[in-house]
């Protein structure tokens, strides 16, 4: 048995396929691969390429299990630099440093800081399709984390880079408030 498989008693809560017997059987390879990285690592990072209608994001499936951590999602960057920054604050996380909303971090994307910011559950179904097929009930928290422009400043600053706050949702506000544009109409 993996040590991220071992049950927590004193924790809250988990209702994840590894967690309890449930009547869906993970026959889609996604999902085999998930809790294959769950079991093993502690987490798995799901991947959305960007393509030509919008911006990629990223986000972590398996911490709320492992570690009783909000899982995290982060948007509008390369594939390579979101998977890198997950990777990078669940092994802060595994290492005792938790990721909480209203943080400002500096260990995620060298030079700059990055905002966590708690991700509101009018997003989940349009953004994380996977997480709640794996954990099937809440509780499932999630948080964002959210990047400057090239001078540190965020997406709701008003000196920030335009285009920056297109590249990366304002989840913190529920889907129907959210600005009009890409985010707000995904399905």
């Amino acid at each position: 048995m993996s040590q991220y498989s071992q049950g927590m008693s004193d924790q809250p809560v988990c209702h994840c396929l590894l967690c309890e017997e449930h009547d869906v059987e993970p026959d889609d390879l996604d999902l085999r691969t998930i809790r294959g990285n769950v079991l093993e690592h502690g987490r798995a990072v799901v991947v959305i390429p960007q393509d030509e209608d919008g911006p990629g994001w990223a986000f972590t499936v398996g911490l709320w299990h492992t570690l009783r951590s909000p899982e995290i999602a982060v948007f509008g960057l390369r594939t390579e630099v979101m998977h890198a920054c997950l990777n990078t604050l669940a092994d802060e996380i595994a290492a005792g440093r938790t990721v909480a909303a209203g943080q400002e971090r500096r260990d995620v994307i060298r030079d700059y800081p990055v905002a966590v910011r708690d991700v509101h559950a009018s997003w989940y179904r349009s953004l994380f399709g996977t997480a709640l097929h794996f954990y099937r009930r809440p509780p499932l928290p999630f948080t964002e984390i959210v990047w400057p422009d090239a001078r540190g400043r965020f997406p709701w600053e008003r000196e920030a880079v335009p285009g920056l706050a297109e590249r990366q949702p304002a989840l913190w506000i529920p889907k129907d408030d959210h600005a009009p544009g890409y985010w707000s109409k995904l399905p």
